[in-house]
């Protein structure tokens, strides 16, 4: 968990779950927007797995991914970029070289906005155990080196298959029951005012015991994105779904 709070925008575009790739190329379309001043933003909040796969041990992902980071490190000279890192786009400091990033480690991310204390998390830091081993698996910097050479000896085979299985899957499930499980996942856990995450693609809220719940609707889904906005008294975020040519 980070320690210093961030502060949080008034009119912060948010942004979570694009698994971006050659199969999704719609997020492009919208930080070319932002670069290019067409929707003004004072500050972009990525909520982690913007890409489907980008992993910053792996060279080759760079290199399939190389317009948007480009994209990306050309708006982070402009405004803040703040990045938590996902369950499919880690250890990217090395990527974004101007972007605050925020691995798991470091999540929930404490942010303040208009004297209200905020969570930020991509949402998989607080797995069950084979999940949390899962994931500590797949960040191993052994495990990511042998990956990238067995990669490359079979001509990156290995993640072209994974590129094409991440392009079928179904990332606009209904969770049910999932007001319960956020309740006894971190209901007692956290004291604040909003507790913010993506992952689970619910785009929902409620209130649980100690905060109000935001859950990010994906912008792989119909290409929603979040403005802050303090007028809303009680959702904090204003969606917006974003379409080439608004």
């Amino acid at each position: 968990m980070s320690l210093n709070p961030i502060d949080l925008k008034e009119g912060a575009c948010i942004i979570s779950d694009a698994h971006y790739s050659h199969l999704r190329p719609e997020l492009l379309a919208l930080l070319q927007d932002i670069e290019a001043d067409k929707l003004a933003v004072t500050q972009l909040i990525f909520m982690g797995d913007i890409f489907d796969a980008l992993f910053g041990s792996i060279e080759f992902t760079w290199k399939q991914n190389k317009q948007m980071i480009a994209l990306i490190d050309s708006i982070s000279k402009k405004i803040e970029v703040i990045y938590l890192e996902g369950n499919h786009d880690f250890n990217l400091q090395k990527v974004f070289l101007h972007v605050k990033v925020f691995p798991i480690q470091n999540q929930p991310v404490l942010a303040q906005y208009n004297r209200k204390k905020v969570y930020l998390a991509h949402g998989d830091f607080a797995g069950e155990n084979l999940y949390s081993l899962y994931t500590s698996f797949i960040r191993n910097p052994i495990i990511l080196y042998c990956l990238k050479y067995i990669d490359m000896a079979f001509n990156h085979a290995i993640l072209k298959k994974l590129d094409a299985y991440l392009g079928k899957k179904e990332d606009c499930k209904k969770f049910e029951n999932f007001h319960e499980f956020i309740e006894q996942r971190l209901g007692l856990k956290y004291e604040c005012d909003y507790f913010i995450e993506g992952h689970f693609h619910q785009n929902i809220s409620f209130d649980v015991k100690n905060f109000h719940y935001i859950n990010l609707g994906a912008f792989a889904c119909n290409q929603r994105y979040f403005i802050v906005k303090s007028e809303q008294k009680k959702e904090l975020l204003e969606e917006k779904k974003f379409s080439k040519g608004m």
